[in-house]
């Protein structure tokens, strides 16, 4: 009796998939590859990667912004300065563009599908793509309590410039291509989205949680197929009998999130009026998720394209942000370093947590970016910086420089990416072809 079992590698149940061995019913094991780190749950002593998307509008200071060196000789511009202790855990990416943002050549063009490389529609329309951070919460969304964090500082402007939606100004997270994913500008509603109900324990047997979908599987093998997966099921029930037991002498059972509480309180309700309290508390928070396991994705949109924040705490009050970045004064680089302090401050609360061997930073990769590289609306350079390590599969201390080189596509950058979080694609947006240094 031979079956095909297109996309049934796996027993699942809620939040458990459990791979199958071999069987000789089986003659298909699936027309796609599920590599270990995608499966639900944490079962081995290695922590999860962590996605974690920061942008900032408008650009940044055109003489500050620049790295050259490598390892901690590495130095950086004015507007990086603040990531020098991490230069042997960051990587500057020069040269990479979306070929699709150049058509319109203003903020909404140029922004709408940074995370996508997708063609958007014009004439007012809303159509983009699914942007990176939310194809990874829909393929490994299931393994915590909240798929994706997306997290903003400026309210959504609705309008429409110059024949392009502001939506696409407001939002860089993309759940389909006509659905931006919503934003949350209130620190204390995303606090309660991570912490209002109680986060399943895990206690569950991982047998019990596929418990039904394995009954119905055994009814469509043969007997000796029954045997070999009866067998299978009783060793992994044993070491599950085992790891209870270690558990309760208080040995290592695997990895586990170093909280599993909110660790600071929960913020008062409204939308802070200081940008600085606004920006550090959803800074904590994508900090504090990562550290309960409560999501392994959050985008931080620290303001708009053509964006109309005001900063008098640092003395910057007299013009808005969107206006501040036609022109490298003083008072521009401020704000570009405020920005890049935000990255910085998350870096250095993810490398004091301790995940065995490794920190959070380094089973992490922070993207920092923005849709031009200065206020003069150049979108065919882009401005990128990755910190972290991302299990160890991510090299840092480098400067890397795509301008002159035939691959210089944003989404080959991603494509790289997913491939750290366990997702195999043989495209995304406009690219087939990976970064070979990423």
């Amino acid at each position: 009796m031979l079956h095909d079992f297109s996309r049934r590698t796996f027993l699942r149940g809620l939040g458990v998939s459990m791979a199958l061995p071999w069987m000789e019913s089986l003659r298909v094991w699936g027309d796609e590859t599920v590599p270990a780190s995608a499966v639900a749950g944490t079962a081995g002593s290695q922590a999860p990667v962590r996605l974690g998307v920061f942008f900032s509008g408008n650009g940044f200071h055109s003489r500050e912004w620049w790295a050259k060196g490598s390892g901690k000789d590495m130095q950086l511009g004015q507007v990086l300065a603040s990531l020098t202790d991490f230069r042997e855990r960051t990587l500057f990416i020069r040269g990479l563009f979306n070929a699709e943002a150049l058509k319109g050549n203003i903020h909404s063009s140029q922004t709408g599908n940074l995370l996508s490389g997708a063609p958007l529609a014009s004439g007012g329309d809303i159509r983009s793509g699914t942007s990176i951070d939310q194809l990874v919460a829909q393929r490994h969304g299931n393994t915590t309590k909240v798929p994706s964090l997306v997290l903003g500082c400026e309210k959504s402007n609705p309008s429409v410039h110059k024949n392009y939606s502001m939506i696409y100004s407001s939002h860089i997270s993309w759940s389909s291509p006509t659905t931006p994913t919503p934003l949350e500008l209130y620190p204390s509603l995303a606090f309660d989205r991570l912490f209002k109900d109680e986060v399943q324990k895990g206690d569950k047997s991982v047998l019990d949680a596929v418990l039904e979908d394995a009954t119905d599987f055994r009814r469509t093998i043969s007997l000796s197929d029954q045997r070999k997966l009866d067998e299978y099921l009783d060793s992994v029930r044993e070491v599950e009998r085992r790891i209870d037991q270690a558990g309760q002498r208080g040995e290592l059972q695997g990895w586990k999130p170093t909280l599993d509480k909110p660790n600071i309180p929960r913020p008062a309700d409204g939308i802070p009026q200081n940008i600085a309290e606004h920006m550090r508390l959803m800074c904590d928070i994508l900090v504090l998720g990562f550290q309960t396991d409560a999501t392994r994705v959050t985008t931080l949109k620290l303001n708009n394209d053509h964006s109309s924040l005001r900063f008098p705490h640092l003395g910057v009050d007299y013009m808005i942000h969107h206006l501040l970045s036609h022109s490298d004064t003083a008072d521009w680089l401020k704000v570009n370093q405020f920005f890049i302090e935000q990255l910085a401050y998350v870096a250095k609360k993810l490398d004091a947590i301790q995940e065995g061997e490794r920190t959070a930073l380094d089973n992490s990769m922070l993207l920092y970016c923005s849709s031009m590289l200065t206020g003069g609306h150049d979108a065919t350079n882009l401005p990128v910086v990755l910190v972290g390590g991302a299990g160890g599969q991510l090299q840092g201390g480098r400067v890397l420089d795509y301008l002159d080189k035939p691959n210089r596509k944003m989404c080959s950058l991603y494509l790289s990416m997913l491939d750290k979080v366990g997702i195999r694609l043989d495209s995304f947006g406009d690219s087939n072809e990976r970064l070979a240094e990423i």
